[in-house]
């Protein structure tokens, strides 16, 4: 089944107030705290900002009417197609405080964890069936081998955990960015979540890019919702971490100003991937940060724990991209290993796709090839470092010698000299330095 964006289903928006499955409490607090903090007093405006339809809304208003903490302003806004205003009565006011010193939270009405759960089936990423053409394609910058990508498509299209490893500068980070661009569809991430009465906020302007805004119809009172716009329609995820990656980063973010919490980034990863590169810079040792994901990977499912100490479980549904400069055996045992699903080795190019990348590159930078460099290039200088390749140094190369280029106020050329220019800036001469 190859899921595209059409075919990911998008969540129906609540009908009425009893389809929300929160407490009732909770939901009246978050309208009284909204109004009051953003000044909202038109039901169209007020449900646009709590992102609930106008319908559940009005019902909201309604009963906190009926409890005397809103009245109506008595003024019809002709601006707003002659909508009723409501304000907070002083026992309104009392009660936003009194709810804004328990929580700060106020604005989208939150999802409750087990709703998300029937979404997080919808659009998960085990779903996906990326062909050999979308992942060629994502990956059209780079000179590939056949036979990684006949290791990686099986690999993504699986939804399981990836460990990439080889030495630096042969491309895992593009590598993974390239798979990350193959999805290519649509999800929905909630603005905030609800467990136990706590507030959890997911949506991520830094981690998510919303899509167009398309999610009503129509103006006013008369918009209509096309899914619940408690949720923002994004791009699949990619959370990209690197050496600053500690083990506290996994836990939920409580905040004690606001007395709300922030979702964690494999949270904020749903439905998408999360990468940790650069794995074995970290302060923790890999076996550790390999240890917190073992649950996750085996059980697709992960522990997260509120202040109190209770703990809870919430659906972990994301692809994990290890990617490190190490020999998998040097920082992981065999038990770690196992348990993740594919490890593929991501080596530096054969001399022939070295000097396609190399023409590719020079083409693109308008650097003129020339015979005499490129031998004096692979039979002086390669010979100097065992005739290692690297998929960084034909950009690196060719960038030193246009900033030689330009400095010296030449045309774009190449020569075993300038050649020699650029080697010497790529590799560090051992020596000792006298203090």
């Amino acid at each position: 089944m190859n899921m595209h964006a059409a075919n990911v289903m998008a969540p129906p928006p609540p009908r009425r107030m009893e389809e929300m499955q929160l407490p009732t409490v909770m939901m009246r607090d978050i309208l009284l705290k909204t109004m009051f903090r953003k000044n909202v007093d038109m039901v169209s405006d007020v449900s646009k900002a709590i992102c609930l339809p106008t319908a559940v809304t009005q019902e909201l208003i309604d009963m906190a009417r009926g409890q005397r903490l809103l009245e109506a302003t008595g003024t019809l806004n002709a601006n707003n197609g002659n909508e009723m205003g409501y304000q907070l009565t002083d026992a309104g006011k009392a009660r936003a405080l009194d709810a804004l010193s328990q929580s700060e939270y106020f604005g989208a009405m939150p999802v409750p964890l087990d709703v998300y759960r029937e979404q997080i089936k919808r659009q998960s990423i085990r779903n996906i069936q990326v062909t050999r053409t979308q992942l060629t394609e994502a990956m059209g910058h780079l000179i590939l081998p056949d036979s990684l990508l006949d290791h990686l498509g099986p690999a993504v299209s699986s939804g399981r955990s990836i460990l990439m490893y080889g030495p630096p500068g042969n491309g895992k980070s593009s590598i993974s960015n390239g798979i990350r661009d193959a999805m290519g569809d649509k999800i929905y991430v909630p603005r905030a979540i609800e467990y136990a009465g706590q507030v959890i906020t997911v949506y991520d302007p830094i981690v998510h890019s919303a899509a167009e805004n398309d999610s009503e119809e129509g103006a006013g009172l008369r918009r209509v919702a096309k899914y619940d716009s408690r949720y923002v329609r994004c791009d699949r995820p990619t959370v990209i971490t690197g050496g600053e990656l500690s083990l506290s980063m996994l836990d939920l973010v409580y905040n004690p100003t606001a007395r709300t919490y922030q979702a964690p980034l494999q949270l904020k990863s749903t439905g998408g991937i999360f990468i940790v590169d650069d794995l074995g810079r970290q302060e923790e040792p890999p076996q550790a940060l390999v240890n917190r994901w073992i649950v996750p990977l085996e059980e697709n499912k992960d522990i997260l724990a509120l202040q109190s100490g209770e703990k809870f479980e919430v659906p972990f549904d994301t692809l994990v991209i290890f990617s490190t400069n190490f020999h998998p055996n040097e920082i992981f045992d065999q038990a770690a290993l196992r348990r993740i699903f594919y490890k593929i080795k991501i080596d530096g190019p054969s001399q022939e796709n070295f000097l396609k990348i190399f023409a590719l590159v020079a083409r693109k930078k308008g650097m003129p090839l020339d015979e005499d460099a490129l031998i004096h290039l692979l039979k002086v200088k390669y010979p100097e470092i065992n005739n290692v390749y690297a998929n960084y140094q034909p950009v690196f190369l060719i960038d030193q010698m246009i900033a030689i280029c330009e400095f010296e106020g030449i045309p774009y050329q190449m020569s075993p000299e300038l050649i020699d220019r650029a080697w010497a800036n790529m590799f560090v001469k051992d020596e000792v330095i006298v203090k």
